[in-house]
């Protein structure tokens, strides 16, 4: 599949729904804003899960500025989540809020989750949630089952039975935790690899610490770097932040 091949995004016959979610690590803001703020819009996404957003100065005001510089809305997370932060188009209807703390390790950064639960047409509901895992092996494992405990809880609450999570892991492909989660998730570019597969470091990709992963029930259509997409330029990615994004097309099963 070549960049231009992306599935089109929109309802569907059958009622499902196909959305673009985009994943991205941008630094608290701290590099070129506007050059993120353009990769983002090049990539068009329904939602976007957003890792280490501002959050010690000013982090409501700089979020706002987030949404508004790409056409969308804030839904959840930012200091409620410690840096996860959920964006999404207005045709995506938040039904509930499920964010989170994850318990810290004295020393470590605090972490957390950003959950939504949301509908689109006439698609099920399903949960979105951003991550942003322990750079400590031992606290990244248990975050991972923290993470699948959570989305089993976020279900059984709200009833959504389809979940799809973006987020920058600091783990690769075959850790312990990535391999924890494959037990129980579809890894975006394993399933349908599209674009590129590295996300870090922008400059010289080596590693792809950054995912989308989906429940079994969500199809991923296509899902990588998108690093070959129009508009997206090379230059941008570079300059925006120190990670590349993770763009994924989804076909959200019809509800019922």
């Amino acid at each position: 599949m070549v960049a231009e091949d992306l599935p089109a995004r929109g309802p569907q016959p059958d009622g499902s729904e196909v959305v673009r979610v985009l994943s991205y690590n941008i630094r608290s803001l701290r590099d070129d804003r506007t050059a993120l703020a353009r990769v983002v819009r090049a990539c068009a996404p329904d939602l976007v899960c957003v890792q280490e957003s501002p959050r010690f100065w000013f982090p409501r005001p700089q979020a706002a500025w987030l949404a508004r510089s790409t056409g969308l809305f804030l839904l959840s997370g930012g200091r409620s989540a410690s840096g996860p932060l959920l964006l999404g188009r207005l045709r995506a209807a938040p039904l509930s809020v499920h964010d989170m703390l994850l318990p810290r390790t004295p020393g470590l950064h605090q972490r957390g989750f950003a959950t939504t639960v949301l509908r689109i047409g006439r698609a099920a509901p399903f949960s979105l949630t951003s991550c942003h895992l322990s750079l400590n092996a031992d606290e990244r494992f248990a975050q991972c089952r923290m993470l699948l405990d959570h989305l089993e809880q976020v279900r059984a609450r709200s009833g959504a039975a389809h979940s799809i999570v973006g987020g920058d892991f600091n783990e690769h492909p075959g850790d312990a935790g990535w391999e924890l989660l494959d037990e129980r998730l579809q890894d975006g570019w394993a399933t349908a690899p599209w674009g590129s597969e590295y996300t870090s470091v922008p400059e010289r990709p080596y590693q792809r610490l950054d995912a989308v992963f989906a429940t079994p029930g969500v199809t991923v259509l296509a899902c990588g770097v998108p690093d070959r997409l129009t508009g997206v330029r090379a230059a941008d990615l570079t300059a925006a932040t120190d990670h590349l994004p993770v763009l994924a097309t989804l076909r959200i099963p019809a509800a019922g």
